[in-house]
């Protein structure tokens, strides 16, 4: 099994003519995406890739049933793109874009209050259940199908860990990039608990950085609630307070905020947490044969 997108999914990408949604549109397809449609305002009544193109988000849903949508609009529009996928009743939603202002992300969190829909991002790699379905822009050849959950914040690192995992024989069931902007839509609980619940995933590997609660927070639900193993990893050992590193959301604003305090106490809250990047494949591989 698979959480939030599987070879079942029927796929939309909006700003679908544009040449990184093309790209990356064209590499989903190889990977056996079921992409139905694109929308492009403007060009609606064309074909793309050998598939439909709608002006609007409503019209595509409408005429392909799609429920999943890949969101690839510069910053400026991406709110009111993603807007325009809830209100058609998109339900995964996964933002590429990063730099969406904070006022328009909070606008958006607020509108998707009574909304039956699950966003990844802004600022996310995507989501891949290898073999079956890829919605983002991580290089699918790393990854293959297996039983163990990736949830992180960093594109990169998720690509580390799961390059490791693979060369151990470890495949994935679902990885999930939640994105690293300060105001993101689903979190790491929100995640680890659809893995809890999917029979087909035997292990949770959460990649986390220095800057905000998530992480912590992910790792207190788990002592309580998750009864698979954890493997946890924060970058940002080295980073400097009040310095942002890399993702809008990764900066240090209080002790509790660094990497080493993170791990320290999602150690403590009985997640096996990796204090080397080079490590987690290797650490996987030792949990699961404890």
């Amino acid at each position: 099994m698979s959480i939030f997108i599987n070879k079942n999914s029927r796929v939309i990408y909006q700003g679908f003519t544009g040449q990184h949604a093309t790209f990356h549109a064209e590499e989903a397809i190889a990977h056996g995406t079921n992409i139905v449609a694109g929308v492009t305002p403007g060009k609606g009544g064309t074909r793309h890739l050998d598939r439909p193109v709608f002006d609007t988000v409503s019209d595509a849903v409408r005429e392909t049933g799609a429920d999943v949508s890949g969101i690839f609009v510069p910053p400026r529009f991406a709110a009111d793109a993603i807007l325009e996928a809830i209100e058609a009743g998109i339900k995964t939603i996964v933002v590429i874009a990063d730099g969406i202002p904070v006022q328009d992300m909070v606008r958006v969190k607020r509108y998707l209050i009574g909304h039956d829909a699950t966003i990844f991002g802004p600022n996310t790699a995507g989501v891949i259940t290898p073999g079956e379905c890829k919605v983002g822009i991580m290089p699918a050849n790393i990854y293959t199908p297996g039983r163990i959950g990736v949830v992180s914040r960093s594109g990169t690192l998720n690509y580390e860990a799961v390059a490791q995992m693979t060369e151990l024989g470890h495949g994935q069931s679902t990885s999930v990039g939640i994105g690293g902007d300060p105001i993101n839509g689903a979190n790491f609980v929100d995640v680890l608990s659809a893995f809890n619940d999917d029979p087909d995933t035997d292990a949770v590997v959460l990649i986390g950085e220095i800057g905000g609660s998530q992480e912590v927070d992910a790792a207190i639900w788990a002592k309580a609630h998750m009864d698979k193993p954890v493997i946890g990893f924060i970058a940002g050992v080295s980073a400097p307070p009040g310095r942002r590193m890399g993702h809008a959301g990764a900066i240090i604003s209080g002790e509790s905020d660094t990497a080493e305090a993170k791990m320290n106490h999602m150690e403590a809250l009985g997640v096996h947490v990796v204090r080397n990047p080079a490590d987690i494949g290797a650490t996987v591989d030792r949990v699961l044969k404890q």
